[in-house]
């Protein structure tokens, strides 16, 4: 089984707000984009996806995932992050009414194409399916096979949510990539641990070398 993959992405300037602690305001929508650009180039690099559909308005955002080869569907219902996944998943079923879907993180910088697959594989046993993420109470990836509804119930308690809502919840091992999304400064540190892609390896030089500027008091920083 080939999957469409739907990737949300908010605005830049408003992204990765609980990075306050590790990335000024003038780092962050580099990191959230740079986040975003890995997962969605190492998503389209896994044998099993099929294509990769992100849901944004952000004017830099779209036509940058778009060059790496993503589909970029508009943010019409401007409802939410689950809206937006409806809204995307109906957009891609539009011509493929069979398509297995599933909703995936755009801030999973260390994402490997094998052990995408390995998940994708296991979701294919079952009607849907959803992968906890590393700290164990959100969900990094949200699967629905042809003909099945994804109903997405991300936000707090999501692994809670999905697995009320009758999805089956994923049990693997080594497949650290893909839970690891990237909320706080601890995360980014776990991921960076994990071996990023390009260009969050090069987001975090420039914040790397912009807290040595801070901490050696030079004027400008």
């Amino acid at each position: 089984m080939r999957w469409t993959l739907v990737v949300p992405l908010k605005s830049l300037a408003r992204a990765k707000s609980r990075l306050a602690d590790t990335a000024g305001d003038g780092l962050r929508p580099g990191l959230a984009l740079a986040f975003a650009e890995d997962t969605v180039a190492a998503a389209l690099g896994c044998a099993a996806v099929r294509g990769v559909a992100v849901v944004t308005d952000d004017p830099l955002a779209g036509p940058r995932l778009a060059a790496l080869g993503a589909r970029i569907v508009p943010d019409e219902p401007a409802g939410g992050l689950n809206a937006a996944l409806a809204h995307a998943v109906s957009v891609v079923r539009l011509n493929s009414p069979q398509s297995a879907v599933a909703a995936l993180n755009a801030d999973l910088p260390a994402l490997r194409p094998p052990e995408l697959a390995r998940v994708l594989d296991a979701a294919a046993e079952f009607p849907r399916a959803f992968l906890a993420d590393a700290v164990g109470s959100g969900t990094t990836l949200l699967s629905a096979g042809p003909r099945h509804a994804l109903l997405p119930a991300f936000g707090t308690d999501s692994r809670a949510r999905h697995r009320t809502s009758g999805a089956a919840e994923l049990e693997l091992g080594a497949v650290d990539s893909v839970r690891q999304d990237v909320d706080t400064g601890a995360d980014l540190r776990a991921a960076l641990a994990l071996g990023v892609g390009p260009r969050t390896a090069a987001a975090a030089r420039a914040l790397g070398s912009a807290r040595r500027i801070r901490s050696q008091g030079i004027s400008g920083a």
